[in-house]
């Protein structure tokens, strides 16, 4: 694990892997995740990436931030490439990191954006009209009244629930691998670690993440790799399994594997790096 400090002096946390002097990749974890929970290793070394998956605020060993936004988000970002003597990265977002990620390619931070497994922008009203109703609700309040859904959030959330939505939202084929003897413990370490310092990192995110996007899809200039199972069944990601962020953005290229769920960041791996090099 490394650490540095902000203009502000607030610690951002990040772990690596792969070439440690290769080509910077950032990951965005997934909701609630922090620590390592590596993909591709072999293939990263091999390709020169450097793998540099980062604890966003309030996460993991990252101090809170009270004020955590997609700008603030950018800015720790850009205070981590300015360490590593770099000015942009190739950017990968799973699940709730999806629109963390494109954040970073909005903002011109990324080489390119890989979106896997990606949580869609659900207010959008193409994707808005999909979602079930208790979901819709939920993003309905987080744009609403946000103060009060993140304060319940916060109040409610821990590892193991999250651990219990995701086995609960996950088709069988994704629990099959998620509730594996290999992986299982590596995944709950990860949510353990995302939940050290409390809810709260985790609850503004799934807030962030759910209300409109302060930023423009259509803003981004950069390759943006959309990379879907079509046996995923978690309505917090895609409901069209990223069509219409296809059509959004300017230079996307949508991969679909027919017969995975939303596991593909650790079973497609090498194919998702591949397009990196």
């Amino acid at each position: 694990m490394k650490t540095i400090h902000t203009a502000q002096n607030r610690p951002i946390s990040w772990h690596e892997w792969g070439a440690p002097q290769g080509r910077p990749v950032i990951i965005c974890p997934g909701a609630g995740m922090a620590g390592a929970l590596p993909f591709g290793e072999d293939h990263a070394r091999q390709s020169d990436l450097r793998m540099i998956s980062v604890d966003r605020a309030g996460l993991g060993t990252s101090a809170p931030d009270t004020a955590k936004s997609f700008a603030s988000w950018c800015d720790d970002i850009r205070t981590i490439l300015a360490y590593i003597g770099a000015e942009t990265a190739d950017v990968i977002g799973f699940s709730q990191g999806a629109p963390f990620a494109l954040a970073l390619g909005a903002s011109n931070l990324a080489r390119t954006v890989s979106v896997v497994s990606g949580q869609d922008e659900l207010r959008h009203p193409a994707i808005f009209s999909l979602l079930p109703e208790p979901l819709a609700a939920m993003v309905q309040r987080a744009q609403s009244d946000p103060e009060k859904l993140e304060a319940e959030m916060t109040e409610f959330a821990t590892a193991d629930w999250l651990w219990h939505m995701i086995e609960t939202m996950s088709g069988e084929q994704d629990r099959l691998i998620y509730a594996s003897e290999d992986f299982a413990p590596a995944y709950r370490a990860a949510l353990n670690a995302g939940f050290q310092q409390g809810a709260a990192g985790y609850a503004r995110d799934t807030i962030l993440a759910m209300a409109p996007w302060p930023f423009k899809l259509e803003d981004i200039t950069c390759p943006v790799y959309l990379w879907y199972g079509l046996k995923d069944t978690s309505p917090v990601h895609s409901p069209d399994f990223g069509v219409s962020l296809s059509k959004r953005i300017k230079n996307a290229q949508l991969h679909h594997f027919e017969d995975d769920g939303s596991a593909i960041l650790w079973t497609k791996a090498n194919e998702i790096l591949s397009k990196l090099v």
